[in-house]
């Protein structure tokens, strides 16, 4: 069984690296951006960027730096038999990325030159959750790409760039081609 963590800038591929997983090899997709949105509706928040992130640092604070990923896991434990392998995305925090090959798994990261991924994002029907918080300027997009890359000085906040640092896959995506780039990454992942 094979398990994967994906991480990477916004609007690079993610989901279409899980989609793939899911449709062509019989894996178990775990988001951390439906989990989240899930405990924030719980909570009558905003389902936002901003509160996401919140969350997770709250969840990381009480539940320990691997909240999200061990969140997951416990979804897939009960359903385990009817999959092929594990993925879960988007991992945020290296306690993630840590918990992930923990696991025996491998970390993936993606990413894409800021403009095709904000002009994938801005042309994307990305869903009721996702409208607002991806109706932003060019701008607004790479301020919160800057601030989701590093930890505030808080160590339960965001943190992708340690997330990439644990990487033991990279893959690019500057295929305007969803299933080009899911040929090309499930060819990376050595399927």
């Amino acid at each position: 069984m094979k398990i994967y963590g994906v991480s990477g800038t916004n609007g690079a591929g993610k989901d279409s690296i899980a989609e793939m997983l899911a449709e062509r090899h019989g894996f178990f997709v775990a988001s951390a951006t439906d989990l989240l949105a899930a405990g924030l509706r719980e909570k009558g928040w905003p389902i936002d960027r901003e509160h996401k992130s919140k969350l997770s640092a709250e969840w990381r604070r009480q539940y320990g730096m691997s909240a999200v990923v061990d969140r997951a896991w416990e979804q897939y434990q009960k359903v385990k038999d009817q999959y092929q392998g594990f993925v879960v995305g988007s991992l945020r925090h290296p306690g993630e990325g840590y918990r992930i090959h923990e696991l025996g798994g491998q970390v993936i990261w993606v990413d894409a030159e800021p403009r095709t991924r904000y002009d994938r994002i801005s042309a994307a029907n990305r869903g009721v959750d996702k409208a607002s918080e991806d109706s932003k300027t060019f701008e607004e997009f790479m301020a919160d790409q800057e601030r989701e890359m590093h930890h505030s000085g808080d160590a339960a906040t965001l943190n992708i760039s340690d997330v990439k640092a644990q990487a033991d896959i990279l893959l690019g995506n500057s295929s305007n081609s969803v299933e080009t780039f899911k040929d090309d990454a499930e060819k990376a992942l050595g399927f």
